[in-house]
């Protein structure tokens, strides 16, 4: 009798080490969790090649049109906050996951690590995020019909109080031309990259990944600028000549603990030749899939 207790007991441990590590996605603008030609799309790509994988797409209210509505109006924080509490409310989480972001889904993930004390995130890739924001919105959804409003209002008002509070992407809008006012009013992006104080947290949290993958798209026309997806920006005081990471202060003061990091070959720089999020099946199992397995 005991000898098949400690069979089955083995059995059970074999099968819990071969199943893979959980996912949590984060959808990016204009998108919900359970859209089933892009999350869902992603997800079953995932489970082709690991079938037996835990994906947990991160729904950001009650029902698609909420979870839509919320990636344009509801604050950041309270995003973080809810994405924060479902992660730590699942119990198949609990031992950690791996993490997937796409576009403005990237950095809030990475809020995520910094902000929500306990979770236990291994591995981020983030597709397309604006690490360093937006200075400029060229392009967004065809579905979103007021794009055109969207983009005059965070060309002309940003900063105001009211937009920042209201509006989701004026909280990572970076006014290259003014820094001081991006940094005085800008209620989300300068604090979670330690640009006014060094919250040594976020350093901490931010260094137990794993690996911190970044993937850019060379042809996006929805980021400006694009070198935002690897962390890079203009330099100061104009918005022509992009800077890389390594140049940035962020960077050369390890504001982040991002040098650390790729010292220590934490950071993956990964890029395609394609249009924002547009990448093959074939791209991701050559390159994303061994990150999740």
């Amino acid at each position: 009798m005991l000898r098949g207790v400690f069979a089955l007991l083995a059995l059970a441990v074999v099968c819990q080490a071969a199943d893979p590590t959980p996912i949590v996605i984060w959808h990016g603008m204009g998108d919900s969790c359970c859209n089933p030609l892009s999350m869902g799309s992603i997800m079953r790509m995932i489970k082709r090649q690991l079938p037996n994988v835990y994906i947990h797409s991160l729904e950001i209210g009650n029902g698609i049109m909420s979870d839509t509505l919320n990636g344009f109006f509801m604050p950041i924080a309270s995003q973080i906050i809810m994405a924060c509490d479902k992660i730590k409310a699942d119990p198949k989480l609990a031992n950690g996951f791996n993490a997937m972001g796409f576009s403005q889904g990237g950095q809030f993930l990475r809020a995520v690590v910094q902000q929500c004390e306990g979770v236990q995130m291994k591995k981020l890739i983030t597709f397309g995020g604006q690490h360093q924001g937006v200075f400029g919105f060229p392009n967004c959804p065809a579905s979103v019909t007021f794009c055109d409003s969207l983009r005059d209002i965070l060309n002309r008002a940003a900063y105001n109080p009211t937009v920042q509070g209201r509006l989701v992407q004026a909280e990572y809008w970076h006014d290259a031309i003014d820094e001081a006012a991006y940094k005085s009013k800008n209620i989300f992006l300068p604090d979670i990259n330690n640009e006014i104080t060094i919250n040594q947290d976020y350093k901490d949290r931010l260094n137990t990944l794993e690996k911190f993958v970044m993937v850019r798209f060379n042809n996006d026309t929805m980021v400006v600028p694009v070198g935002s997806e690897w962390f890079g920006f203009y330099a100061k005081g104009q918005d022509e000549i992009e800077l890389p990471l390594e140049q940035t202060e962020l960077y050369t003061q390890d504001r982040l603990g991002l040098k650390e990091m790729n010292e220590n070959g934490k950071l993956e720089f990964l890029e395609t030749d394609g249009e924002h999020l547009q990448f093959s099946e074939e791209w991701f199992n050559e390159n994303i899939l061994h990150f999740l397995q």
